[in-house]
């Protein structure tokens, strides 16, 4: 199968020039923040120091699931990008509980804010995150670590228009209770920006069925293809977030080896069409199966593919 690197460069410069410049915008709501009282801009800050965290979990993990198979990790760094959107996730989490603790301290205590030094600040924002999120968006589909941190991003950019929305009510109302009320709805896109994340890195974490695929269809596919009698003791897990693996046995008739490559052939074709491209099938002739004196069963041969 064919390889595509052509955008790795493009990808990890994105994410180290995104990394400083949301460094840059961290210092600066935080400096504002405090001269304009506002606990939503510094719950922003928080947000946005977290998506500098994101960005560096997934420049690592970019970094470390594209070098190749060794001797040490046969399967070579997939997970690495996984376990770093797990991580990442959790760091959601946490700066959450402290954003909703610190918004009911403000409730029950209203403080004046600047207005204007919110909503400014906050444009800035927008406009970081959303330059960001067009540099990242072309691998978010693919990977799930460069998704965890396009997610960042677009809840921070969510979160920047409340901000200059909230900005405007207290400039012609005067009601301050305004800005920790968005400081919750900030707390509230952090839970579910990591929600879907956390699912589905443990779930590939912990080698449960790939998102999206039913093991049944697998099997009826599998077993259409001619030559199959039947597909049992079958597996089915991520290495990465866009990298497939399966293992099983199948039951053929007693067949010459060339006629079973043939089967071989047909089963990774249709595996193909699940986006399953590393497969390790073992083959049990039905005669071999049958007998009451029991034999060894003979192993086919081994496919290994990759797809990018």
């Amino acid at each position: 199968m064919g390889h595509g690197h052509v955008h790795a460069p493009a990808t990890g410069s994105v994410l180290r020039i995104s990394i400083f410049v949301t460094l840059l915008l961290v210092g600066t709501e935080v400096f504002f923040g405090f001269r304009a009282n506002s606990l939503a801009l510094i719950s922003d800050a928080g947000h946005n120091f977290t998506d500098a965290v994101a960005l560096l979990l997934a420049a690592i993990g970019f970094y470390l699931q594209s070098k190749p198979a060794d001797a040490i990790k046969t399967y070579g760094y997939h997970r690495a990008g996984v376990l770093a959107a797990f991580v990442n996730s959790i760091t959601l989490l946490l700066i959450s509980a402290y954003i909703f603790y610190e918004a009911w301290q403000r409730l029950t205590e209203p403080r004046p804010v600047g207005e204007s030094t919110l909503m400014g600040v906050a444009a800035l924002s927008l406009v970081v995150n959303s330059a960001i999120m067009w540099g990242l968006h072309r691998d978010r589909a693919s990977d799930l670590n460069i998704r965890a941190a396009w997610v960042h991003m677009l809840g921070d950019a969510l979160s920047s228009v409340a901000l200059i929305g909230g900005g405007a009510l207290i400039y012609f109302t005067g009601w301050t209770r305004i800005d920790p009320l968005l400081s919750i709805f900030i707390g509230a896109l952090i839970l579910w920006s990591a929600w879907d994340i956390t699912r589905e890195s443990l779930n590939i974490l912990l080698e449960g069925l790939p998102r999206g695929m039913r093991l049944d269809d697998v099997i009826a596919a599998m077993r259409r293809v001619d030559g199959v009698i039947d597909v049992h003791d079958l597996h089915i897990w991520s290495l990465g977030s866009s990298t497939h693996a399966l293992s099983c046995h199948v039951m053929i008739e007693d067949v010459p080896p060339s006629e079973s490559r043939t089967i071989l052939a047909r089963l990774n074709e249709v595996l193909c069409g699940f986006h399953i491209h590393h497969t390790t099938v073992q083959f049990e002739h039905q005669a071999c199966a049958l007998s009451e004196s029991g034999c060894a069963m003979q192993a086919g041969a081994h496919a290994h593919h990759h797809q990018h």
